[in-house]
């Protein structure tokens, strides 16, 4: 599969939990990056060796409400999602060896686990919201 371009309009459509959409990785980028352009192949390879993944492309200048929503701070940002939680964001342009490597571990997490975590977080926050 190749890469998907996101934007505000189709954010709901492409990253929520939807069936065969559970795991999205996503490119923060700009074209005036260098290290932007040089991630950029290495993410379209990745995307055709993984076709039951998602990749999405965000191009950081048409969509600065949804860079400023992921609180992108430099580029090029590399996010993962799996159903619904975010559970890898890291700027710098990664290695071939390294993406593949970081694709396995998001594969291997266990999502019953990440939503446990992200629901005891929740309630604490709420909690602590309250008292």
């Amino acid at each position: 599969m190749s890469t998907v371009e996101l934007t505000t309009a189709n954010f709901d459509e492409i990253v929520p939990g939807a069936e065969g959409k559970d795991f999205v990785l996503i490119d923060f980028w700009a074209a005036w990056c260098g290290p932007c352009r040089m991630f950029g192949p290495v993410f379209e390879k990745a995307s055709e060796r993984h076709p039951d993944l998602v990749f999405a492309k965000v191009d950081t200048e048409a969509q600065q409400e949804l860079a400023a929503a992921f609180d992108v701070q430099s580029i090029p940002t590399l996010a993962i999602i799996r159903e619904g939680v975010l559970v890898f964001a890291q700027p710098g342009a990664l290695p071939e060896p390294a993406l593949e490597d970081l694709i396995g571990q998001a594969r291997g997490l266990d999502m019953a686990e990440v939503h446990a975590k992200v629901a005891k977080a929740r309630a604490e926050a709420e909690a602590a919201s309250q008292a």
